[in-house]
Parts: structure tokens; sequence; C-alpha cells
């Protein structure tokens, strides 16, 4: 599949997505009024996790044809840097070439000056030596014979004859010299015929360079729209890939907002329910002890007391300590009632403390509590019975092993619990 199917289905594959889920201006799914329970919002955040399971499979393949897009690129902007060091090198060349071109030319001024100057020597010498040249080529060797035949003795032979030396030594320097003249002009001539050929030819590879060095410009300037092509390609395929992705968690984050937010309403109204249908917590009738005309009832069955009330050296801080109540031990999930009816003032927790703790307010001046339950029952303002189960025996917070810490206050101060019930 080519990368510009692939990214039209991804599109449309968003665009199903975004009709699907209503995914105009604000991240809207469903109507609201379409949702009825979270089952129904938690089988579309499903469909949608698993649309989007889909997408990230295509943006995957997509990634792998944009990274191939990448190398595309790259590869391009090697070729470019290889071109630009050719055009670099071409303009050097010219360089080379056109300085190649200078000095050619300048030698070929400086042949040319030589050259007319050889030629005016050489006709310098023709005009000095004109009527003599002429004589030299009618008479030849003739001339000479006919100086020594016109003696009249025989000195006047060998002076005659010293004469016509001197003339053969002087015509051989002159046609010598002629000679050199004409051979210097014809060497100048071809030398210069040669620069000038040279400087045809540099003239002739300046434009080869130019010409190569013009198709050099010209692929560089289509690799750079070639390259600006890719890029643009590159960068709007990622930002599409990065929309959608975008779209698609904005999506999934309001559907499980959605999904979050019916669920507690649920479970808070299946709360209310359960509480409205629940019956009283049951009461258990324990053994009970009537002080004062009250009556206190045992707040739990029990194996024995493993701490009573006043100091003691503390089995978790190392230290004598004053005990505000007495430990019963008994097994893990003993019920454990309340000593007396009253609303309770406290159900919480409290790290290493007493752990899952219920206070409670017996209304004349007289409190109960209850501590390192495994957990409780009741809630904060409710009115108990005594004899109610309020939380069950455990060993949470600040305890050794599972018991029940169970203390009387009197006007905010703690009192022996063995004074009011019966601890055996």
């Amino acid at each position: 599949m080519s990368k510009k199917k692939r990214f039209i289905s991804l599109l449309a594959l968003l665009l199903a997505l975004v009709s699907f889920f209503n995914l105009a201006g604000a991240p809207s799914v469903v109507p609201a009024s379409a949702v009825t329970t979270s089952s129904d919002v938690l089988e579309e955040l499903k469909e949608l996790e698993n649309r989007s399971e889909e997408i990230e499979a295509e943006i995957e393949e997509l990634q792998g044809q944009l990274a191939g897009n990448l190398s595309e690129l790259k590869d391009l902007v090697a070729k470019k840097d290889l071109v630009d060091q050719e055009i670099v090198m071409l303009y050097e060349q010219i360089d080379v070439v056109n300085a190649q071109i200078d000095a050619c030319s300048r030698l070929i001024a400086e042949k040319q000056e030589e050259l007319d100057a050889a030629e005016e020597r050489l006709k310098q010498l023709q005009a000095d030596n004109k009527e003599r040249i002429r004589a030299m080529e009618e008479n030849g060797e003739l001339s000479y014979w006919t100086v020594l035949a016109g003696a009249n003795s025989f000195v006047e032979l060998l002076d005659r004859w010293e004469m016509v030396q001197e003339i053969a030594e002087a015509d051989k320097l002159c046609m010598e010299e002629l000679e050199a003249a004409a051979t210097q002009v014809a060497e100048a001539k071809d030398a210069l015929v040669k620069d000038q050929e040279t400087l045809q030819a540099k003239r002739e590879y300046m434009e080869e360079v130019e010409s190569t060095l013009e198709a050099k410009r010209e692929e560089t300037d289509e690799l750079l729209i070639v390259m600006k092509e890719q890029s643009d390609e590159f960068e709007a395929m990622i930002e599409e890939s990065e929309q959608m992705q975008e779209e698609l968690m904005a999506s999934i984050t309001f559907k499980q907002e959605e999904y979050e937010e019916l669920k507690k309403k649920e479970e808070e109204e299946k709360k209310k329910q359960e509480e409205a249908n629940r019956p009283s917590s049951p009461i258990i009738g324990g053994t009970t002890n009537t002080v004062g005309g009250i009556t206190w009832t045992m707040p739990c069955s029990y194996w024995r007391m493993s701490s009573p009330f006043g100091y003691r050296y503390h089995p978790i801080s190392g230290v004598w300590k004053m005990h505000n109540g007495v430990d019963l031990t008994g097994a893990q999930g003993t019920p454990i009632v309340a000593t007396r009816s009253g609303y309770v003032t406290t159900a919480a927790y409290q790290a290493g403390g007493a752990g899952y703790y219920v206070s409670i307010n017996h209304g004349d001046g007289f409190g109960s509590i209850y501590m390192h339950m495994t957990h409780y029952i009741v809630r904060y303002g409710q009115y108990v019975e005594a004899g109610q189960v309020i939380g069950y025996m455990g060993t949470t917070g600040g305890s050794t092993g599972v018991h029940l810490h169970f203390g009387i206050s009197y006007n905010g101060v703690y009192v022996n619990p063995a004074d009011y019930i019966n601890i055996v």
C-alpha cells in the first residue's frame, strides 16, 4: 500500500471514529441521554480502546513509511551535498581555466610582439642588403670569378683573391643573418599559432565547464524542490498522526471520566439502597454488670486480659507509660459490641496507633472506645444500642497481636474498665 493510500486509510478511520463518537468541538463521544449505565459506557470504552489499538497499528506502519521517507530525504541531502561540492570544484576549475586563458592571452601578446620585432628586423635586413642579394641571386658564384679574372698581375690576383674572400665571408654572414631572422620569424609564427590554438581549446573547455556548472545548478535546484516536497509531506504526515492520537486520547479520557463518574454515582446509589434495606445490626447479649444503676455490657467474648489498666512497660515503644484501657485477646473477627447505647462520635482509621477504631458518647458523661478492629460497620453520628455489633476484633494499627483495646472515660478522663464490667 502506498504512503498516500495508507494516509487516506488512516484519515478515513479517524473520520469514522469522529462520526461514531460525535467528536465535534468538545471530546464528547456518546450523547449523555444515550448513556444508561456504567456498563454501557464501559463497553463503548472497550470498543474505543480496540479502535485505538487498530489506529496504533496503522500509525506504527505509517511511522515505518515515514522512516523510509526520512531515509530518502537524508539520501537527497547527501546527494545535494555532493552536487554542491562538485559545483564548488567547478567554480575552482573555472578560476584555474580563467587564469590559464589570461596567461595564454598575455603569452600570445608577448609572442606577437616578438613576431612583430622579428619580422621588422627581417624587413630591415632585406632592405639593407637588397641590391647585394639581388646580385647574388642573379650572378651566384660567377661574380667572384669575374673579379679574379680582371686581375692584371699575380699580386693583383692575390689582392683580388683576398677581397673576394672578404666579400664571400660578408655575403655568407649576410645570408646567415637573413636565414636566422627568417627562422626566428617562422618559429615565432609557429609558437603564436600553437598558443592561439591552446587559448581556443581553453575557451572551448571553459564553455564545457560552464555548461556542466549550469546543469549542476539545475540539478541542485531540482533536489531542493524534491527535498522541500519530501519535508513538507513528512511534516504533514507527522502532524496528522499526532492530531489523530491526541483526538483519540481525548476521546478515551472523556469516556473514562464519564465511566468513573457514572460508576461513582451507581456505587453511591447502591450503598444508599443497601443501607436502606439493611436490617439493624444484631444485638448480641453478653454478660452485663450494673454499677450505680447503670448497666454495662461486656464488649466481646475473649480469652484473657493481656494488659490491665494503669502504668505498664509498652511492648512497642519500650518505655513505661499509662495504659488507658484494658486489652482483651480473642480470635480474629470476633464481633465487638457497644458496651452501652449512645451516638458514634468517631469511626475512623489511625495509622500506627488505634488502627480501625470507634468511640461512642453515652450521654451522661461516660464514653467508650474500641481499637484495633479489622473494620467497623457503623458511621459517625449513628445511634447504637447496647450490645449492637459495631465492628470486629483484629490487629490493625500499633498492635502486636489480635485483641481489643477497650476503654471507658468519664468527663474526658479515662477510668479503669474493670470497675464497670466483669473481667475475669
